[in-house]
């Protein structure tokens, strides 16, 4: 190898490229996140057989475990260990603003799919996604902006940010950076970091499979969605825990349905948008979940190739997948929701 000096600059000089730092951060992130993500699944992993007891939140059938609390515990220490300067907001706990913030914030959901948990059904997770700068010259503003309006080591209610968040990423300044969804009563991990991909590691199939979430736990595949001509299309979505708002929903899954066969209900936002990502389901669409719930599955979407519609306003629709979103109707158009029926901003949607 050459020693000229000139060669060594050039080389030192790609080293230290801004290109390399943002790979060499983003690979930093989705360890993080798969970490993080892993350790609340182990959490979760430790449910018996049989019905877990449970706290009423909001609403009946709106649930919350020890399991939820303790698997966020588990999933913010990795994510401050790693990462101490990071935001966190978290459904359980709430926002965490360190006293020298970076600019960067993780969105957790420790337990998506908490009724399935309780009753056994397998469909649950921890999900897990980062937001931030997308370079070096958005991390110093956003950094020294947080450090004056942001109060510091307090948990603190999560504000509405998401029109805040939506500007950003059309100016292309900022972004979901990455993702990982752990589903231990699966054995699935869904992962991606954004310009890398979107990838399964599916620890139950045996490799060479040929279906489509096919893979080993040692071995990765990369998802890139379903046929958009698949016959017999089905569409995933939720619902709320309040009447009108259920109301509200169906009526406007009626609208959604011509083009789709059927449709399907899981139970956790994150998974639904997991499945459409690997091609399971072919699109989803749900009104009224919080960030939580659709941070890691969107960017999971987004990174195998598919259109994602993240909600500007709370309540709003987040949809991804093979869907006409114009076609996704106002809450006015359908019936008016009391003001005093919708959720508060950072308030649980259903699981």
């Amino acid at each position: 190898m050459s020693m000229n000096p000139k060669h060594l600059q050039s080389a030192q000089g790609a080293a230290e490229s801004p290109v390399d730092r943002a790979a060499a951060l983003g690979r930093e992130l989705l360890a993080v996140a798969r970490e993080a993500a892993a350790a609340g699944a182990a959490v979760l992993a430790e449910r018996g057989r049989g019905k877990v007891a449970a706290d009423t939140k909001s609403a009946a059938g709106d649930w919350v475990t020890d399991f939820d609390r303790r698997a966020e515990i588990a999933v913010r220490d990795v994510i401050a260990a790693a990462r101490p300067n990071d935001a966190i907001t978290g459904e359980e706990y709430g926002r965490t603003v360190p006293a020298e913030p970076s600019g960067y914030r993780w969105s957790i959901d420790p337990l998506d799919g908490t009724a399935n948990f309780v009753r056994g059904i397998v469909y649950y997770c921890t999900s897990v996604a980062v937001f931030g700068p997308l370079d070096e010259a958005a991390a110093s503003a956003t950094s020294a902006t947080s450090a004056t309006s942001a109060p510091s080591s307090t948990a603190t209610p999560e504000g509405n940010t998401l029109a805040a968040d939506g500007a950003a990423m059309d100016a292309g300044t900022h972004g979901w950076l990455a993702a990982s969804i752990n589903a231990p009563a699966l054995g699935v991990e869904y992962y991606a970091a954004a310009g890398d991909g979107a990838w399964l590691i599916d620890s139950v199939l045996a490799t060479g499979s040929d279906a489509r979430r096919g893979g080993s736990a040692t071995r990765a595949q990369r998802l890139q969605g379903g046929d958009k001509e698949e016959a017999g299309r089905l569409l995933a979505t939720g619902f709320g825990y309040d009447a009108d708002r259920r109301q509200f929903q169906v009526a406007a899954l009626l609208g959604l349905m011509p083009g789709f066969a059927n449709v399907r209900r899981i139970g956790s936002a994150a998974l639904d948008l997991c499945l459409v990502a690997d091609g399971t389901l072919d699109a989803y669409a749900e009104y009224g979940t919080q960030e939580f719930d659709w941070a890691a599955g969107a960017l999971i979407a987004a990174e195998a190739g598919l259109p994602v519609l993240r909600p500007r306003t709370n309540p709003g629709w987040q949809a991804a997948g093979y869907l006409d979103f114009d076609a996704l109707p106002a809450e006015s158009s359908l019936g008016e929701v009391p003001a005093a029926d919708q959720p508060a901003s950072g308030a649980p949607a259903a699981k």
